[in-house]
Parts: C-alpha cells; structure tokens; sequence
C-alpha cells in the first residue's frame, strides 16, 4: 500500500488560489461601470492659432564693447610721485592720473636756459658789431645757430617733461589700479584703464553666406544677460572690409542707443532679420511632432485628434514659427501630445485663446 503526502497538493491549491484573485481584481481595475474597460479620452491643453507678423532672424553671439578705450602707460621711466586712480570712477578728459619724477629733467632744462640766455647776449652783441663791420658774417652766423641749438635743447626738455604726466585722453571710467605711489615704471607698465561707456557698441560675427543680410543703417536686436533679459534695438555702423579666413566668418559693429544699460565686455546675442515679415503662427517647440519628410502637430476637430502637415519657419527660443498648414482658429494641442491617438477623442483641459 502506497501513501501520499497532502501538503504537496495542499501548497499547489493555495497558489492557484492566489493567482486566480490577483487576476479577478486587474479585471476589475480595468473595468468601469457596467463592466467594461475604462478608456477614456486623453486630458490635452489646446492654442487656438491667430496668425501674427513673424520675421525670420539670423542668430549670432557678440560682446559689448566702449566707443573709447585705453590702457594708460607712462611714456618715459621713473618713479610715481602721484597717483589719483579712482577706481570705478568718471574722470573728465584732461585729469591727471599720474606723475613721474622729473627732477633731472627740470634741472636739464635749467641748464640749457642759462646757456640760452648767454647765447643770445652774443648773438645781440655780434650783430650790432656786424652792422659796423666789426665782426665778419660767419661769426654772427655762428652765434645765431648756437642759439637755435639752445632753443631746441629746452623745447626737448620740456617735451620729456610733459611726458612724465599722466592724463585722461577722454571723459570715462577708470578700471582697477594696477600700480602703488613709488613704484619705479617703464612705458610697458599699465597704470590703469580708461573707457568711455557714454556710447557702446556691439561687435558680432555673422557667416560669409549672410553677410549681405546687413548693411549700415540696418536695425538689429540685441539681447543682453539679466533678469529679465534686456533687449535693445542697435543700429549697424560698419563692417570688416574683409573675412576672416580661419572662421570665414565677417565682423559687423552696431551702434546701441543712448542710456542703454550695459557693461564693456559683456556677452551679446544679436538677432538679425532676414527677409520681410510674412503671417505665421507661433507655436511652442512641444507642440511639434518631427517628421522624416514633413513635421506634424496635432489638431482638435470635433473633440478628436486629428494629424495635421505643417511647414516650419524661424525658432525663436522655446517658440517655433508655423509658416503653413494652420488655419485661424485651428485648436492646436501643446500639452499631451504624446498621449494622443489619430481618430481617438481627446478632452481639453484648457485653451489659450491669443498668443503669449
């Protein structure tokens, strides 16, 4: 006589079991009133189209720069007896930054006044004489030459002496100070920068191909870091004669208005129009279904999705032009796009009625 264990058939019972009721209640999940399976419409957030004016734009980065600027060097070596840099503040043209001991020089120039002096006492002595013909020409003649010399020895000396002086070249701003009272400089060394920030200008790089889309008198936008961003339009003054042949790209300077607030140096994205303006529409770039032959987005017609071919134009940051394919007043779906089937209904959630 055989015997069987029952808690083999006992433990085997039990998963059925188990499996059964998890399987009873994922139907029953599933299952909305009635019985059947809930499927319901996908929650989407809709942009009724208006068509606006859009002009494409070339985008090109760019920098501040001052309409003057000037590192300040001495002119002749020496020691700092003087030093007024301000640093961060508006000197007027003309001010004194610096100074350089010029003592040597002084006493130089001293030296050749006197020996001016005496000169010209000869030279009026031997032209009385020449008139009497006292003295031959040739001494007289000599006589004026030295005093030419002398003449020209105290100009020279005051020439140095003028270059131990240090001024402002133009109304500015004075950068950090780069040197201390006493200091012995050479003309290598920097004293401090000078820049003019009353006008400012903006030079961008543009590619060779699109180097026609500007010329001067020609308006572009200029966008500089902030918060919020500040934009300012600025008027092209010039351009490189020439491209540059490692980039190939061309440089063109824009002139920004007055009051526009902005510091030398600091980073620049310029728009460029091309082209007139045209209607498009303006739709955010999550709106847009990619294409391999022809981008799509996703309309709402009659409480359904519907699949629409458009042709795109210019992006402009988190917005993308819609140049063709929508219509005014199209429902177009910008949330949950990808939770929309072509022919399945769809519920709005909500609609923007005009463009932000």
């Amino acid at each position: 006589m055989r015997f069987f264990s029952a808690a083999p058939l006992l433990i085997a019972s039990t998963a059925l079991t188990l499996l059964a009721g998890c399987h009873a209640k994922t139907d029953s999940a599933n299952e909305g009133k009635g019985g059947k399976k809930n499927t319901g419409p996908a929650l989407v957030d809709v942009l009724v189209a208006r068509p606006t004016a859009v002009t494409d734009s070339l985008e090109a980065n760019g920098a501040v720069v001052a309409n003057d600027y000037v590192e300040l060097h001495p002119e002749v070596n020496g020691r700092l007896t003087f030093l007024n840099v301000q640093e961060g503040r508006r000197v007027s043209k003309g001010t004194v930054i610096a100074r350089i001991n010029d003592a040597d020089l002084q006493a130089t120039l001293q030296k050749t006044r006197a020996q001016l002096q005496v000169s010209r006492l000869s030279q009026d002595r031997l032209e009385k004489l020449l008139k009497v013909q006292g003295v031959n020409q040739a001494d007289y003649d000599l006589a004026v030459s030295q005093v030419r010399s002398y003449q020209a020895d105290a100009a020279y000396s005051q020439a140095m002496i003028a270059k131990t002086v240090i001024r402002a070249p133009f109304t500015g701003v004075l950068g950090l100070r780069q040197v201390s009272p006493g200091a012995y400089v050479t003309p290598a060394t920097i004293i401090a920068t000078l820049q003019a920030d009353t006008k400012l200008k903006v030079d961008f790089t543009l590619p060779e191909a699109n180097g026609s889309v500007v010329r001067p008198g020609s308006v572009v936008t200029v966008q500089l870091a902030g918060t919020p961003p500040r934009r300012y339009p600025a008027t092209v003054v010039a351009q490189e004669s020439q491209v540059n042949q490692t980039t190939r790209n061309l440089t063109v300077r824009a002139q920004l208005p007055a009051g526009a607030q902005a510091s030398p140096g600091a980073f620049a994205r310029v728009s460029v129009a091309i082209g007139a303006a045209r209607r498009s529409v303006l739709l955010p770039t999550n709106a847009l279904l990619p294409g391999d032959k022809s981008d799509q987005v996703v309309l709402v017609k009659q409480g359904k999705a519907v699949l629409q071919n458009v042709r795109t134009g210019d992006r402009q940051n988190d917005q993308i032009a819609i140049v063709s394919g929508l219509a005014a007043g199209d429902s177009v779906v910008t949330n949950g796009v990808l939770f929309t089937q072509p022919g399945k209904p769809v519920k709005v959630r909500k609609a923007k009625a005009k463009q932000q």
